[in-house]
């Protein structure tokens, strides 16, 4: 019955995302037969399915392929997310078992979160060049933050009986932290690594934008020096594809990790 419930949910949510996407699509392309917008404001539907036709035919070796700058920026997306999330996690354990680590670690996080990223990321092209490096560092940064607030937050909200009862039985601060406090924060964890795998693709956006031989964010750019915007819509198009794509595989890392959960096994009923 439970499975037969959950099915139809999922059967209910797709017809509810076709259905959006069919009036969003409706309204753009009626926006613009009657209001007469011109193209290089905002292109058709039309003309942009046919810039994301032909960048994503053309072959991956082409620099004018959708395939040869994504799959640059995919990889310094996910080199500088596991960097920033490995990071993160690694000093909110830190920083949750030892107060004097916090008062000295956290000033300078906080700081770094504060300063605005289109100003880090020439500092970053200078130090590191015009390759992946920038890219992976711009994405760690981004990353670091909600990964180490989250899992911080996790660290902190152990229950006190649980504790209490690792004491009485003589456990060392390692077996605390192993058998309870790193699995009772996975749920918070994994809310920091969800918004921490977008803010790395943003932060791997921005600094290609800045400077970099390839990746989407340069294909955007060219794009936008020609007034190609059906061509910049096309590239949006397939980033937010992406994006969904990766939040779809955390989300399913979580599930197979914190199956235990109770909030992972409402999302699963749904």
């Amino acid at each position: 019955m439970t499975k037969a419930i959950a099915s139809s949910n999922r059967a209910s949510f797709v017809v509810v995302v076709l259905v959006s996407l069919g009036a969003g699509l409706l309204i753009w392309q009626l926006a613009v037969s009657f209001t007469h917008i011109p193209s290089y404001i905002l292109p058709s539907p039309k003309s942009v399915w046919a810039a994301l036709a032909d960048g994503l035919t053309r072959s991956p070796t082409e620099r004018a392929s959708f395939w040869f700058h994504l799959i640059d920026t995919l990889r310094a997306t996910v080199f500088g997310f596991l960097i920033g999330a490995t990071l993160g996690i690694f000093f909110a354990a830190c920083m949750a078992e030892y107060w004097l680590v916090e008062v000295a670690a956290l000033p300078y996080v906080v700081g770094l979160q504060s300063l605005p990223k289109v100003a880090i990321a020439p500092l970053l092209v200078i130090w590191l060049g015009y390759g992946s490096g920038s890219k992976v560092a711009m994405a760690a940064v981004l990353t670091l933050f909600p990964v180490l607030i989250n899992a911080m937050a996790g660290f902190r909200s152990t229950p006190r009986d649980r504790l209490e009862l690792m004491s009485a039985l003589n456990a060392s601060r390692l077996q605390v932290f192993r058998y309870i406090r790193f699995p009772g924060a996975l749920p918070m964890i994994f809310a920091g690594l969800n918004i921490g795998i977008v803010y790395a693709m943003l932060g791997t956006i921005v600094s290609e934008f800045t400077g970099a031989q390839r990746g989407m964010g340069v294909i955007m750019t060219q794009m936008q020096s020609v007034s190609d915007t059906a061509g910049v819509f096309a590239a949006l198009v397939v980033l937010g594809c992406t994006g969904y794509v990766l939040i779809s595989i955390m989300r399913l890392a979580q599930r197979w990790a914190v199956f235990w959960s109770e909030s992972t096994r409402r999302e699963i009923d749904q």
